[in-house]
């Protein structure tokens, strides 16, 4: 029998200390070892019982998450899974927590609201997962646990895979666990006339935000959050808004991006799939895709149509990424024309679209 993934969630408030626990008991593969109400009270249960993933808030009395964050990298490394509400000095925060170790952010559930609770059930259980996969690399292989739409729901197939090409490139990336750091990594390394970038990170609401205004504190590029019919533009990367589904569209010459609601593919909202899917439809050969780090499969199939409509599609390799799943079955499904480690993106990237 495989053993159990051993969770100890920290959270200063009761209701979500048992809520987190219940909804990561729910699945098979996982099991909440213990619960603790600061970190202090959590130091302790480690010294008892070493976890494999930690589920932490990042304000709590006593000590604040980040500097246990701090002092659990620096002594005993686990992997730690952010936990947090959504407010915006909240999501900074939690940005400052990636560039200390975290693996993973995820929204801290909201009580009342049976589909929202379903849906962070997944995202939950799926980050801990990764956290746990991140560990003990390599994976060689990513099994869905759970029925998934596909892009289908928010964007049908395209009839027709005609497209005129044109002197713009526009460049999609699909990232996941591990893809904060990546992302970073790649778009410090493009000039400031890269070709228009859009991106998909799976990342939770407001977050992504944050997300985009430190990138654009530290790239060449400029970069922000995606709004809906933003035009695609060299030197400028948009990320797709938590909880929003991203799409490119085209009008002419222009490239430009639709933000829209709709249902969770591949478990996911933004989806790679969906922004893939739309790039194949809307660009064609002119697009360049990027998939990178992530666990699970989306994006895979989005990355296969774009090929077949011509476009030039690299995922990074499995030594560079954390976890190597979304990279992994891109190239299963034949998608990828090349595999790159993180530091050969970029460079590839600006070959392809010169």
């Amino acid at each position: 029998m495989k053993k159990k993934i051993k969770v100890l969630v920290v959270d200063d408030s009761a209701v979500v200390r048992q809520t987190l626990k219940e909804i990561l008991n729910s699945d098979p593969g996982i099991e909440v070892m213990a619960v603790a109400s600061d970190p202090f009270i959590a130091a302790q249960k480690i010294r008892r019982e070493v976890p494999d993933v930690i589920s932490l808030d990042v304000e709590m009395p006593r000590m604040d998450g980040i500097t246990f964050l701090q002092k659990i990298m620096a002594q005993h490394p686990i992997p730690v899974v952010i936990c947090s509400s959504l407010t915006p000095r909240g999501s900074d925060t939690a940005m400052k927590a990636l560039e200390y170790g975290a693996v993973e952010i995820v929204e801290k559930p909201r009580l009342g609201t049976k589909r929202f609770l379903e849906e962070s059930r997944v995202r939950i259980c799926d980050v801990v997962k990764a956290a746990a996969l991140a560990r003990r690399k390599p994976v060689s292989r990513i099994r869905a646990v759970e029925p998934k739409l596909t892009a289908d729901a928010v964007i049908p197939a395209p009839a027709s895979r005609a497209m005129v090409q044109t002197t713009e490139k526009v460049v999609v990336v699909g990232a996941s666990t591990g893809g904060t750091e990546a992302l970073r990594i790649f778009l410090e390394a493009l000039p400031l006339d890269a070709p228009g970038i859009v991106i998909v990170q799976h990342m939770p609401e407001q977050f992504t935000a944050a997300f985009a205004r430190r990138l654009d504190t530290l790239c060449r590029v400029s970069v922000k959050e995606a709004a809906n019919n933003d035009t695609v533009l060299r030197g400028r990367a948009l990320i797709a808004p938590g909880n929003r589904h991203t799409l490119l569209k085209r009008s002419g010459a222009r490239y430009y991006v639709e933000v829209r609601d709709g249902p969770l593919v591949c478990r996911h909202r933004p989806s790679v799939d969906v922004l893939f899917r739309s790039a194949s439809r809307y660009a064609g050969r002119n697009a360049v895709g990027v998939i990178m780090t992530g666990m699970g499969d989306d994006g895979a199939r989005g990355m296969r149509e774009m090929k077949e409509a011509g476009a030039f599609n690299m995922a990074q390799d499995e030594a560079t990424s954390v976890v190597y799943g979304m990279p992994h079955e891109a190239v299963k499904l034949g998608g990828v024309d090349r595999v790159l480690p993180l530091e050969g993106l970029a460079p590839m990237v600006m070959r392809a679209c010169a």
